[in-house]
């Protein structure tokens, strides 16, 4: 499963870091804030593709049909959730 708290830590740095470069900065300062940005970015994204793999893994487990569709909502869940992170909404701290 996907820890929430983790997730929305890194959709709030990824939106800061959108904000900043909104902001007039050095190169120097564009850089590093573009650093940060892709490396949040890069996190969350081995975040939310870790949880559907064990989701996809534990479909594939699993031993009765309504166990299998429990698995398959929280893989649908997940999959919510990734698109939502990938919402970038300027001005709102998501």
């Amino acid at each position: 499963m996907i820890d929430d708290d983790l997730v929305r830590a890194h959709r709030n740095n990824i939106q800061r870091y959108h904000l900043l470069l909104q902001t007039t900065l050095t190169e120097f300062e564009r850089q590093y804030v573009e650093r940060r940005l892709s490396e949040e970015q890069s996190k969350l994204d081995k975040l939310t593709t870790r949880a559907q793999t064990a989701n996809r893994l534990q479909t594939t487990q699993a031993r009765t049909p309504d166990e299998a569709h429990g698995f398959a909502v929280n893989a649908a869940a997940e999959k919510f959730v990734r698109a939502a992170a990938q919402l970038r909404i300027p001005g709102r701290d998501n």
